[in-house]
């Protein structure tokens, strides 16, 4: 019948392939005819942007109306927003726009580089003893309250009880009668070079270790335990004076394992001697393990000992008739010199000074 469509073609099957529809075209959608929908295109329903009408006028960028669910509950009662440029006046800065009582918001606020007592004194040179007892480690500072209160807490000779008391760095604060310092505790691992004796100061004049570090740490930290000035290798520095004591105690001293170097082959029979123990002018030198080093010649021996006496290496060897012409400690409570070359040094992590404190 004339003026009437054939739909006929609505149900049939597609058998060619172009008259598939087009998935990169617009027209495509899950309900397009022969997909099982309605055979309407909702994003075709759409309307374009800018044709949408609020209160009889297109939506614009400079004429934007305000679009939370409860403007448009309530009724826009101020029309339209429009976006306006300020210019720069006398209650604005000059930088941004931004209001002048505002611009306390772009300061910068610079944290202290250390916890030293003199970065976190007042400009009087005073700091709280609560906050000295703190920073020195001891406890927190509500925990420093109640040892005030307690009296275990003096300056100066001076029992102190009164809480927000200010102390200042030269005061000498003790806590159960030993002196504390405001100071965080610093650790530091270097890899020794020879020709550097372990002292804080010589008075010959001679290299110490605490030249290489040349004035980078600003804390007071010393050697825990000494190396002699021919030895290298692993070298500890702290201010933790509880932690250096515990390394160094002669009961439960740190292990350390030293790579040497004799004049001659060692024999089985003085290995086996030394790993009994050597009564030395000072007592007995024990030794927890010793052996030949592998792939090396018999002069060349591995040792771990846990005393700290005095060049003790070296006389267990003397003892013997041996000569040692070099000596590298390559390990010290478990710390290693692994990438530190020859004088070059670091700060311990965190998990190696939790390590250490659990020896």
């Amino acid at each position: 019948m004339r003026g009437k469509k054939n739909d006929s073609s609505r149900g049939a099957k597609r058998s060619d392939r172009n008259d598939r529809p087009n998935k990169n075209t617009k027209s495509f959608s899950k309900n397009a005819p022969g997909r099982g929908g309605d055979g309407r295109n909702k994003r075709d329903e759409k309307p374009a942007f800018g044709t949408k009408k609020f209160g009889g006028k297109p939506r614009t960028r400079e004429e934007k109306p305000f679009s939370d669910s409860k403007t448009e509950r309530d009724g826009n009662q101020h029309g339209p927003r429009k976006f306006e440029h300020k210019p720069a006046g006398k209650n604005f800065s000059r930088e941004e726009n931004i209001p002048a009582h505002a611009n306390f918001y772009k300061k910068k606020f610079k944290k202290p580089k250390g916890r030293n007592a003199e970065d976190l004194t007042s400009t009087s040179g005073e700091i709280r003893l609560n906050r000295f007892i703190s920073i020195a480690g001891v406890a927190s500072r509500r925990e420093a309250d109640k040892l005030i209160e307690m009296g275990l807490v003096t300056v100066n000779g001076k029992p102190i009880t009164e809480m927000g008391y200010k102390v200042k760095s030269t005061d000498d604060v003790r806590y159960q009668g030993t002196r504390i310092r405001a100071e965080k505790k610093v650790y530091v691992l270097m890899n020794k070079p020879k020709g550097f004796i372990t002292t804080m100061e010589d008075p010959k004049a001679r290299k110490t270790v605490m030249d290489i570090l040349a004035g980078n740490v600003k804390e007071r930290i010393y050697p825990v335990g000494r190396l002699d000035r021919a030895t290298t290798g692993v070298l500890l520095l702290t201010n933790d004076g509880d932690l250096a004591k515990k390394l160094t105690h002669p009961s439960h001293g740190a292990k350390k394992i030293y790579a040497a170097s004799l004049d001659k082959n060692l024999t089985k029979a003085d290995m086996d001697a030394i790993a009994k123990g050597l009564e030395l002018e000072d007592g007995l030198a024990e030794v927890d393990a010793i052996d030949y080093i592998a792939d090396k010649s018999k002069s060349n021996i591995g040792l771990e000992i846990h005393i700290g006496r005095n060049r003790i290496v070296r006389r267990i060897f003397k003892h013997l008739g041996y000569e040692v012409s070099k000596l590298d400690r390559s390990s010290f409570a478990g710390l290693t010199k692994k990438n530190l070359n020859r004088g070059q040094w670091r700060y311990l992590t965190d998990k190696e000074v939790n390590y250490l404190k659990m020896l």
